[in-house]
């Protein structure tokens, strides 16, 4: 009994096969009769698969893409690199694939012009290095020079792209801008300052006529407030900190070195040991160097002493000179005696 019922069930199943088959289209199928239909038509889709790699592949190569980040880094520091402007100062290096000949190593002019061969002079200043090779490729391809030429252009010394230091610095020089910089750190660069740099800078900045004056801290570690960015083009000018002269008959003639502040007359006095007993106050001159050359001014150490007259502010290369008492300084003589002790003082810097 099970026996016949099993056997038409496989009746069953045959026919229904053989109509499915005929349905679609007499396609012979290899694989169990009781598998689902849906698996008969992936044969037919697979010659729609080559054309799908495209949009599978597209999403892969991008998180590929986005997890490679020093190659990014790479390719974002290149394409920055192509921004740079070339501009007076810089130091390039220009070569034509196949022709060493006109390979030349030149500096950009103040008017922004490089002197090449064959094709004279050619204007550069504000292009970027693709640009300028682009440019100088057609000059040659135009005057009929070089058939279809390859300019390359290497910077050897990015002059416009440095910042120079000049002044009371160890290393003075222009230090190439590869990155954004603070001032601490390009001075920092230069060596730091000097024993007879002074605190006051300034930096010349490209299209202001005026300079930017800036107070640094004596510690620069205390005060983070002057470090400002640092721009490429700029010119930051570390002056010699002003020296005052005490010289004659003081505790200690000195040449006092103020790298920042002020002083005055008796500040001046006090930091070069004070007056001697033998000291002349009534004969004491200023030495100061001015438009006109060089003036004597007397000074009324005594009246100040006893605020009977106001205290004086000194100015850088000011000589104050104190005769001893008694001696005699010959009338026109006082520049000559004041400027001979001056010259073998000893330097101190002070901190007013």
């Amino acid at each position: 009994m099970n026996s016949g019922n099993s056997g038409s069930t496989r009746r069953t199943w045959f026919c229904a096969f053989l109509i499915a088959s005929f349905l679609v289209g007499g396609a012979v199928a290899q694989e169990p009769t009781g598998s689902s239909p849906t698996q008969y038509t992936q044969p037919t889709e697979q010659p729609l698969q080559p054309a799908q790699p495209t949009p599978h592949a597209s999403p892969g190569a991008q998180e590929i893409t986005g997890a490679s980040k020093p190659e990014d880094s790479t390719k974002n520091d290149s394409d920055q690199s192509t921004l740079v402007k070339l501009g007076p100062g810089d130091l390039l290096e220009i070569s034509v694939y196949n022709v060493p000949e006109l390979t030349s190593k030149v500096r950009v002019s103040n008017s922004g012009d490089v002197y090449l061969p064959l094709i004279d002079y050619v204007h550069i200043e504000g292009l970027t290095q693709e640009e300028a090779q682009a440019l100088i490729e057609k000059r040659l391809s135009d005057g009929g020079f070089v058939r279809n030429p390859h300019v390359t252009i290497f910077v050897d010394e990015p002059a416009s792209q440095g910042v120079t230091i000049i002044g009371e610095v160890v290393k003075a020089g222009i230090y190439p801008m590869v990155a954004d910089h603070k001032l601490y750190e390009m001075l920092s660069q230069a060596g730091g300052f000097t024993q007879n740099a002074s605190r006051k800078i300034a930096i010349l900045r490209k299209g202001h006529t005026e300079p930017i004056h800036i107070d640094l801290p004596r510690n620069l570690a205390d005060d983070a407030t002057a470090n400002i960015e640092v721009l490429a083009g700029d010119t930051i000018t570390v002056p010699k900190a002003p020296i005052i002269y005490v010289v004659g008959d003081v505790g200690r003639p000195s040449g006092l070195l103020v790298d920042n502040g002020s002083m005055t007359v008796l500040q001046a006095l006090a930091l070069a040991g004070g007056t001697n007993r033998t000291a002349k106050l009534g004969g004491a001159r200023l030495i100061r160097k001015g438009p006109n050359g060089m003036t004597e001014t007397k000074i009324e150490i005594k009246k100040m002493l006893e605020a009977k007259a106001p205290d004086m502010t000194l100015q850088a290369d000011d000589i104050l000179f104190v005769p001893v008492s008694g001696g005699r300084v010959l009338a026109g003589k006082t520049f000559e005696a004041a400027m001979a002790a001056a010259t073998a003082v000893t330097v101190y810097t002070v901190h007013p």
